[in-house]
């Protein structure tokens, strides 16, 4: 079963687009969502959740259309977003006493059970917490009415590596009986390498792929040579760097003939996404 199915989002601004925005999330699994900034992420998000207006598209959750269900289904949706603003003269449990009726499922065991484990202290205050400690207070919202699909725009960002890997564990341990999916956007690309199953890209309001992690990253080879070899697959690259080496660049799968002597290797998430702005940055 689908957790997530989205279907040609369109959504036009005066210098911005959504073009027919296509992904799905299987049901179990954590997908991480990637892209520069600008490139759409957030927007895709605010779509999913039915926070602006489409021109065109789905939206379905777990079967059901977001348009037609949307009280129902966001029972079931939790939601964090890195740098959300709360009212900060508020103690945080003040707050949550104001945001947990709008649950039907809430479960004040489950939230208790976050505050102990991100060491918040229901008596401070919203002004009083770090960045790092509104992220862990949002999660712990996020996580506690029993949602099915959680939703989470850069909910990493903020935190300290120690703090960021505690979170990971929790996102994998969320999935693992198959109920709940993630889908998580970040530029953190090492946190996707560690957790996610699957990898959607998005550039310029564009997908331009959406698979499994590994399947993903082996449809792209990071070539590493001379200077004079480049012309030989110069056409062919995404885009390139000139080094004191030669060159580096990226290139599809696909594209590249494994019997060439030009060195190559599977790249990273993270260096996909660096050549990928070299690309745009070619057209600027």
């Amino acid at each position: 079963m689908l957790a997530l199915d989205i279907q040609n989002l369109n959504k036009k601004y005066d210098h911005f687009q959504l073009k027919n925005v296509t992904f799905q999330l299987e049901k179990g699994y954590i997908m991480g969502f990637i892209g520069a900034n600008g490139a759409g992420k957030t927007t895709t998000i605010k779509s999913i959740l039915n926070m602006i207006q489409l021109d065109s598209g789905d939206v379905r959750i777990m079967g059901k259309r977001m348009a037609e269900h949307e009280l129902e289904l966001k029972q079931d949706i939790g939601c964090a977003f890195g740098g959300i603003e709360f009212y900060t003269r508020s103690k945080i449990g003040k707050l949550t006493e104001v945001i947990k009726p709008f649950y039907k499922n809430w479960d004040d065991d489950t939230y208790y059970g976050y505050l102990k484990r991100f060491k918040l202290d229901e008596n401070k205050k919203i002004a009083e917490l770090s960045t790092g400690m509104k992220v862990k207070y949002n999660l712990a919202i996020a996580l506690s009415h029993g949602a099915k699909l959680l939703i989470l725009d850069e909910p990493t960002s903020g935190l300290d590596p120690v703090a960021r890997d505690d979170l990971l564990d929790i996102f994998q341990t969320l999935v693992i009986d198959g109920e709940i999916s993630i889908l998580f956007s970040t530029h953190i690309t090492s946190d996707l390498e560690k957790c996610a199953d699957f990898i959607t890209y998005i550039d310029n309001g564009q997908i331009i792929n959406s698979a499994d992690k590994e399947e993903f990253k082996a449809s792209y080879r990071l070539l590493n040579g001379k200077e004079s070899e480049l012309g030989q697959v110069k056409d062919k690259l995404i885009s390139y760097k000139i080094n004191s080496f030669g060159f580096t660049g990226l290139i599809h799968a696909k594209d590249f003939d494994p019997a060439s002597e030009i060195r190559s290797a599977l790249p990273t998430l993270e260096e996909i996404m660096v050549y990928f702005a070299k690309k745009e940055e070619a057209y600027v």
